[in-house]
C-alpha cells in the first residue's frame, strides 16, 4: 500500500471534520445561488410594487381548500383588505385564482457572465397578476427573496475582496516586523496595538463618516472593503510575524542566507511558501469579521448605499419593534449572515486541524 502524501492526509483530515465539511457545504452552495442569483430569482430586485407593500411571504400550496391534490405546486391570489376598527392590513387567499409555479419561466431580463437573458428557474405569470413572495415584500414592496440573493453577492464579494487587500498588508506588515526585528519590529507591534485597542465598531463608523455622500454605490462598496481591510490586517499581521520568528533562524534560511540569497529571494522563496497553510486558516477564519463589519456598518445606515444592497441594508428595514411585530419576515436576511458566520467558523476550524502538523497520522 502506498503511503499517503501530505496533501491527501490533509484531505482526510479536512473530510473526518463533519463540522467542517457541513460548513464547506453550506458556503459552496450559497456562493453558488449568489452568483446565479438573476436566473434564480423570480423578479427583478429593483421593481416596485405599490399595491403589494409589506406583504407576507406567500404560501406555496399542493392542495386546495377543497383539499384536492394537484400535481404542480401553485399559490392562490390575495387581496388586501383593512380591520376598520384597527386599521391594520391583512391579506386574504381569493380561492377563486390559482396560479401554477412553473420551471423555466420567462421573466425580466437581465445579465448573467455577460450575456443578455430573461429566463428564470421559477415564477408564475405575472403577465395575468400571479404574484410569487418567497421571502414576502418590504415597505416598497419589492421582493426580499430577490433582494437577499443579490445582497449576498455583496456581503460574501466583500469578505473575499477585503480579506485578499488585509492579507497583502498583514503579510507586508508582518514579515518586515518578524523578519528584520529590532526597531522595526518595536514600532509595527505598537501600531498594532493601538489599532487593536480601538472599539471595532465606533472606528468602523468613523471611518465610514469619512466616504463622500455623493460617491455612487459602486464607489461606496469599495470604500467599505478598504476600511475593513485597514482594521483586520493587524490578525494576520500578528500571525505572518510569528511564523517569520520561527523560521528566519532555520538551517534552510540560514544556508539559502549563506550562498548569497538576498531578503527578498529568502522571504518569497524560503519562508512565505512554508506558512501558505497559516495563511489559509488565518483568512479564511477572517471572513466572518468582514462579513460583521460590512452588515453592522449597512445596518447602521453608512454602507452599502441604495440601489445596491447587501443583507446588512436589508436589516436595516427591521430596526424598529413595530416592523418586528408586524413584518418579522423582514428578519430573514439576519438568519443568512449567522449561516455564514458559523459556516466560515467551522470550515475554519477543520483546516486549521487539516493543516495542524501534529496531529497523529495513526487514526488514519
Amino acid at each position: 500500500m502506498r503511503p499517503l502524501s501530505q496533501t491527501q492526509l490533509m484531505l482526510r483530515r479536512f473530510r473526518a471534520h463533519r463540522l467542517g465539511m457541513v460548513g464547506a457545504c453550506i458556503l459552496g452552495v450559497m456562493y453558488l445561488v449568489v452568483i446565479l442569483a438573476p436566473f434564480i430569482a423570480p423578479t427583478d430586485y429593483l421593481q416596485q410594487r405599490r399595491n403589494y407593500v409589506n406583504h407576507p411571504p406567500t404560501r406555496i400550496r399542493w392542495f386546495d381548500h377543497e383539499g384536492r391534490f394537484h400535481w404542480r405546486p401553485f399559490v392562490y391570489r390575495t387581496v388586501r383588505s383593512r380591520d376598520p376598527i384597527t386599521l391594520e392590513v391583512t391579506w386574504e387567499e381569493d380561492h377563486s385564482v390559482k396560479y401554477p409555479i412553473y420551471f423555466l419561466v420567462r421573466g425580466p431580463s437581465y445579465r448573467l457572465f455577460g450575456l443578455e437573458a430573461n429566463l428564470h428557474l421559477f415564477g408564475v405569470d405575472q403577465e395575468s397578476g400571479g404574484q410569487l413572495f418567497l421571502f414576502g415584500t418590504d415597505r416598497f414592496g419589492r421582493d426580499v427573496f430577490s433582494r437577499t440573493l443579490y445582497g449576498g453577492r455583496v456581503t460574501l464579494s466583500v469578505g473575499v475582496f477585503g480579506i485578499v487587500l488585509s492579507l497583502v498588508i498583514g503579510v507586508v506588515m508582518g514579515g518586515i516586523s518578524g523578519y528584520y526585528g529590532g526597531a522595526v519590529d518595536n514600532l509595527i507591534q505598537r501600531f498594532i496595538e493601538l489599532l487593536r485597542s480601538f472599539p471595532r465598531i465606533p472606528l468602523w463608523l468613523a471611518l465610514s463618516m469619512i466616504l463622500p455622500a455623493n460617491w455612487s454605490s459602486v464607489k461606496v462598496y469599495f470604500g467599505v472593503v478598504t476600511i475593513l481591510s485597514l482594521l483586520d490586517w493587524t490578525g494576520v499581521a500578528r500571525v505572518v510575524r510569528g511564523q517569520f520568528l520561527n523560521l528566519r533562524t532555520k538551517e534552510f534560511v540560514e544556508s539559502a542566507r549563506a550562498l548569497g540569497v538576498g531578503d527578498m529571494g529568502i522571504i518569497f522563496r524560503h519562508i512565505l511558501p512554508n506558512i501558505m497553510s497559516y495563511l489559509v486558516v488565518t483568512a479564511t477564519l477572517s471572513f466572518p469579521g468582514m462579513i460583521i463589519g460590512e452588515s453592522s456598518i449597512s445596518f447602521l445606515g453608512l454602507g452599502i448605499k441604495e440601489p445596491m444592497t447587501s443583507w446588512g441594508l436589508l436589516l436595516k428595514d427591521a430596526q424598529s419593534m413595530d416592523v418586528l411585530l408586524m413584518q418579522p419576515w423582514l428578519m430573514i436576511p439576519g438568519f443568512f449572515i449567522i449561516a455564514a458566520v458559523l459556516a466560515f467558523n467551522f470550515m475554519g476550524d477543520a483546516l486549521r486541524d487539516a493543516f495542524d502538523p501534529f496531529v497523529s497520522k495513526a487514526s488514519f
